[in-house]
């Protein structure tokens, strides 16, 4: 029986309820500019995408003009901290859960289209930095999430074979990503589907399943 040796998590929408939080920052800035993403193409359209593609669609589709993208960007992600530090902190059920995971000896990571600055505040924010063997954020690919490297990176860094592991993901970008990459994978709707039990269930299914 091949048994699965690490948890590998999205962070946006998984561990962290950050997706409103991207919404408001992302059009905070680029209402500096007279434009805005509605609430269904954030979660229809964009959702899980890096804020660099993003930028890069609303050009393509709405005459974004590209020289403004670095300043946007980096608008969105002054905004984005803000409300990091505001808002994101401890969540019981998401602690419990990657303690127990870890005290089982069960490795585990984060791969994230957020910047690396966003990941590293957010796992230190919420407690669970000190759960994790390390955090993969879009600066440390060249391809970001629906392309499977941030995945496939972290898998070679655990070393650990694809169907040793799981992908805890929540958007279609995500899914996409984790699918490509081999592992098996955990859909989750909210960050409140992500807690022990869960995640224990499903490690045990694919377990006998492979028996």
């Amino acid at each position: 029986m091949k048994k699965i040796k690490a948890v590998i998590f999205d962070m946006d929408g998984v561990l962290i309820d950050a997706k409103e939080w991207h919404y408001q920052a992302l059009n905070k800035a680029l209402a500096l500019f007279g434009l805005e993403i509605s609430r269904y193409d954030h979660l229809v359209t964009y959702d899980g995408l890096p804020t660099k593609k993003k930028l890069e669609m609303l050009s393509a589709e709405n005459g974004l003009p590209k020289k403004l993208h670095a300043f946007i960007n980096n608008m969105k992600q002054a905004y984005t901290m803000e409300i990091v530090h505001a808002h994101c902190k401890p969540t019981f059920y998401h602690e419990f859960a990657l303690s127990k995971l870890k005290s089982e000896n069960y490795k585990m990571a984060v791969c994230s289209n957020s910047v690396r600055n966003t990941v590293k505040v957010m796992m230190e924010k919420s407690a669970l930095n000190q759960y994790l063997e390390f955090f993969i954020s879009n600066q440390d690919v060249v391809n970001g999430k629906p392309d499977p490297e941030m995945y496939l990176k972290a898998m070679q860094r655990l070393g650990l074979k694809p169907k040793e592991c799981l992908i805890v993901e929540d958007n279609e970008n995500g899914i996409k990503a984790a699918k490509a990459s081999g592992a098996h994978i955990m859909k989750v709707e909210t960050v409140e589907d992500v807690y022990y039990i869960n995640i224990l269930k499903h490690i045990r299914q694919i377990e006998n399943e492979q028996n």
